[in-house]
């Protein structure tokens, strides 16, 4: 239904910090769940982030304080704003999109092909 393209990975050391970029190929932020997604080790995608049509947001704890996501419905962009990474950040982040038709069917909606992130000394 919609591509997702994320970018802006990359290696970097404890306590600084990267912003991730996801870029849909249509507009879709006033009807979809918009979310960054990473895996834990050994286990299925936790949730990191999201942002819903209205714009509240939610946070896993261990994010909270450091991260911040956000969207500009101009360039149907989402970001993730990380700051102070810390080594246990590290994952492939996935960026992914859920409209209410995708709930209603039980799917996990649309998924970026995930970008590397690495904190590392």
């Amino acid at each position: 239904q919609v591509q997702l393209v994320e970018s802006g990975g990359g290696l970097v050391q404890p306590g600084e910090p990267l912003k991730l970029s996801c870029e849909a190929s249509r507009s879709i932020f006033s009807l979809s769940v918009m979310g960054w997604y990473r895996p834990a080790p050994g286990k299925q995608r936790e949730l990191v982030a999201h942002i819903t049509p209205s714009g509240s947001t939610n946070y896993a704890d261990s994010v909270k304080g450091r991260f911040t996501i956000s969207r500009d419905r101009t360039k149907n962009t989402m970001y993730l704003q990380m700051n102070s990474l810390k080594p246990e950040d590290t994952a492939v982040y996935y960026c992914n999109a859920k409209s209410n038709a995708d709930v209603v069917r039980g799917r996990s909606g649309s998924w970026g092909q995930g970008i590397q992130v690495t904190v590392s000394s």
